[in-house]
């Protein structure tokens, strides 16, 4: 099952919500009701599939094991090439998965590896940073499985994460979360199932496929403006969802068509997961050309950042659309 796409999964994700509303009203922490449904959200996308089961707990146990290796080494030394070691095993998985379409026809991972993905390896980047001084297990666990943003973000952050669970919430603050929680659904359900479909079915799906430039710029358009209100709705309701386990995930877009210019365009779209190559990827290639002087000019450094940025995202990106009839993303 896929979220946020069935009336039947609307249906599940109510009835599952009504025990977070009775533990926030009763100002209870929310976190442990929330890891519970995480993981049985996470058994209701996979389905019967074993095969994905299987990839799906191999995926826990390795990353768990890597994120609390790294943890106690990280207590002993900061040497840079060990976090790398362990970066790359903890993206060892969504590599084989994205490229395993080429040397066999089984289907391999399970539906949000690759935001899982995300996650652990923010975590393993931050602790070599010295910015995480703990990891608790349940966190981690409710961290790496929560389930309004598995699919296509959000992507969020462990530390504000982890403030979020561990805050109890008076009952007006839990009522202010649910009413913005409410608000939020309403708003990513109309976008994507009223003005997105709107768009497909009476514009996008009407354009001839013939060649013509008029074709062109009417499919250009259409397509950008389905695209916006299905994935800005889907990151709405997830956001909307987090609301009412008490977590505030960050925002995805920001009126990107109202932008000036291609740069502020690319600030306001998919923010969390433009911003999380930025931190991880971009930034640090950067200061590291920068301090130990790869090169002559900084412009180079940063030119060339924008490079690897770009085509580490693009190789992602024309993955998940290959492999997206498959479900996973």
């Amino acid at each position: 099952m896929t979220p946020f796409e069935h009336g039947i999964f609307f249906y599940i994700l109510f009835v599952s919500l009504i025990p977070a509303i009775i533990i926030g009203l009763l100002e209870k922490k929310l976190k442990y009701y929330g890891t519970f449904l995480s993981l049985c959200m996470m058994l209701l996308f996979i389905g019967r599939n074993k095969a994905e089961l299987l990839s799906f707990l191999g995926f826990y146990i390795l990353q768990v094991i890597l994120i609390k290796l790294y943890f106690l080494i990280r207590q002993k030394t900061d040497n840079i090439w060990i976090m790398r070691i362990f970066v790359f095993l903890s993206i060892l998985p969504l590599c084989l998965v994205k490229f395993s379409r080429f040397f066999t026809s089984s289907t391999l991972g399970f539906i949000g590896i690759s935001y899982l993905t995300f996650r652990t390896v923010q975590v393993i980047i931050e602790t070599h940073d010295g910015l995480i001084k703990e990891i608790k297990l349940i966190d981690l666990t409710y961290f790496i499985l929560f389930f309004p943003s598995i699919s296509s973000g959000p992507i969020d952050r462990s530390r504000r994460f982890e403030k979020d669970i561990n805050k109890t919430l008076t009952r007006k603050e839990y009522i202010d979360c649910m009413g913005n929680g409410i608000f939020r659904i309403f708003k990513g359900v109309a976008y994507k199932f009223v003005i997105a479909s709107l768009i497909y079915t009476y514009w996008l799906s009407k354009i001839p496929s013939n060649f013509s430039i008029n074709n062109i710029v009417q499919c250009m358009y259409a397509y950008s403006l389905y695209l916006f209100f299905d994935f800005a709705g889907y990151s709405s309701i997830a956001i909307g969802t987090g609301y009412f386990l008490g977590v505030k995930l960050p925002e995805n877009f920001n009126m990107p068509f109202l932008s000036k210019n291609m740069k502020e365009f690319w600030d306001r779209w998919h923010m969390s997961l433009s911003f999380w190559f930025r931190d991880f990827i971009y930034t640090r290639f950067v200061m590291n050309a920068m301090k130990h002087k790869w090169f002559k000019s900084r412009y180079t450094s940063s030119y060339l950042g924008f490079i690897i940025t770009m085509l580490t995202m693009g190789i992602w990106h024309g993955n998940v659309i290959n492999l997206r009839n498959l479900t996973i993303n």
